[in-house]
């Protein structure tokens, strides 16, 4: 099952889970402001990574810029629980399932949350379209 994070005011956020309603794929979205994030749903985003917290933060909020602290300096459990307190801090949205991740909205790499078949089915009518192209 795919799990949708979001923010009320995020664009990207309505055009990931404007994508996933188009494309017909269950998820489960949840408002991190809502229902903010526990330690173990953050831990099984960073688990996720392949750059750990500097993925999940969002450097360019007005929360991350008011930090008195270096992000830096934090051990895990306080950097967990900054991000349990102060939600803003990251990135949005968040689209994942127990297998892949994607932070922000990209067009291209959202398309991994397509099953395989699907994804199969669009590269044969490429490919057809390629060949169609090449004979004229």
């Amino acid at each position: 099952m795919i799990t949708l994070y979001v923010s009320p005011s995020c664009t990207s956020c309505r055009k990931a889970k404007a994508w996933l309603e188009e494309n017909n794929l269950d998820f489960t979205e949840k408002n991190i402001f809502h229902e903010p994030l526990n330690k173990n749903e953050i831990r099984s985003i960073l688990s996720l990574t392949e750059e750990g917290t500097s993925e999940l933060i969002s450097y360019r909020s007005q929360a991350y810029q008011a930090l008195t602290v270096d992000i830096e300096d934090l051990s895990m459990n306080e950097l967990l629980k900054l991000f349990e307190e102060q939600p803003s801090l990251i990135r949005r949205p968040i689209i994942m399932d127990d297998r892949r991740l994607q932070i922000g909205y990209n067009e291209e790499e959202i398309r991994c949350f397509l099953p395989r078949k699907v994804r199969e089915l669009e590269l044969a009518e490429i490919h057809r379209r390629l060949a169609v192209e090449d004979t004229a």
